[in-house]
């Protein structure tokens, strides 16, 4: 009969099964552990992957879209005809949009290099805001700010057609305020633009802009054939400078009102 002692007592084939079972449970839960902590790790990657590729936004505004800068290796596709060979050559710079527009402008500097003359053929692009009004871009090309408002100047006849000009609302001098231009083709989609501030008076400051549009002459087209048309079939209703003031190159009253595309 064996003693209460040896009936408790644990064999070693007990002990070393206790302490097997006790490795396995032990082995489980860091397996568990590796596993849930690793899980942590990747859910951590893909949150920061996903982070950056986000658009990086401050104080809550939208982020900047990517807008005009100057394309140096671009030549240029368009030029004034000289009047005569003493004549001045504008500065050309030619400005690229990464949704397809472009705009050429050629300036005319004075005494100071003070801007005294602007031309500006701008081909438009998926960037072009139709809800935008266009004679906000002009008054900031004539030096002023972009809320100031213009008045329509009459109407001058040029080998593109009819052509609309502007000038500040209320100007003290009227005769003496510089002249906005602007004249939009609906195909191709183009914009020509400008102002000009030379001559005296108002009806020689209109004769300059005439001459200036009418001077203008296309160098290449690159693969738009519809702007080399529209500058051939303009080419046809080409005219000579006339004398300064000349009423060949008006149309209507100094406060005509529009009308037709601009």
């Amino acid at each position: 009969m064996q003693s209460p002692e040896a009936s408790t007592a644990a064999t070693p084939t007990q002990i070393h099964l206790a302490l097997a079972a006790l490795a396995d449970e032990i082995v489980g839960t860091l397996a568990r552990l590796f596993a849930y902590v690793g899980t942590l790790v990747l859910f951590a990657i893909l949150a920061l992957a996903a982070f950056d590729q986000l658009p990086s936004l401050r104080d809550d505004e939208p982020a900047e879209k990517p807008g005009w800068s100057v394309a140096d290796r671009s030549q240029p596709a368009f030029a004034l005809s000289r009047l005569d060979s003493s004549e001045k050559t504008a500065s050309y710079v030619i400005l690229r949009h990464p949704e397809g527009g472009r705009r050429d402008v050629m300036r005319w500097t004075g005494e100071a290099d003070k801007p005294v003359a602007e031309l500006e053929i701008y081909r438009e692009g998926g960037e072009f805001d139709v809800a935008r009004p266009a004679t906000a871009d002009l008054a900031v090309h004539m030096g002023l700010g972009e809320a100031t408002p213009l008045e329509q100047a009459g109407l001058i006849d040029t080998k593109f057609g009819p052509v609309a000009l502007f000038r500040p609302t209320g100007a003290a001098e009227a005769a003496r305020a510089c002249l906005g231009y602007l004249k939009r083709s609906e195909e191709p989609a183009l914009q020509i633009s400008g102002f000009s501030c030379q001559g005296d008076t108002l009806p020689a400051r209109r004769a300059a802009i005439a001459c200036t549009l009418n001077r203008l002459t296309l160098l290449t087209s690159g693969n738009e054939p519809k702007l080399a048309e529209l500058f051939a079939h303009a080419e046809l209703k080409r005219r000579s400078c006339a004398p300064q003031g000349s009423s060949d190159w008006l149309l209507g009253a100094a406060n005509a009102q529009l009308r037709g595309a601009l």
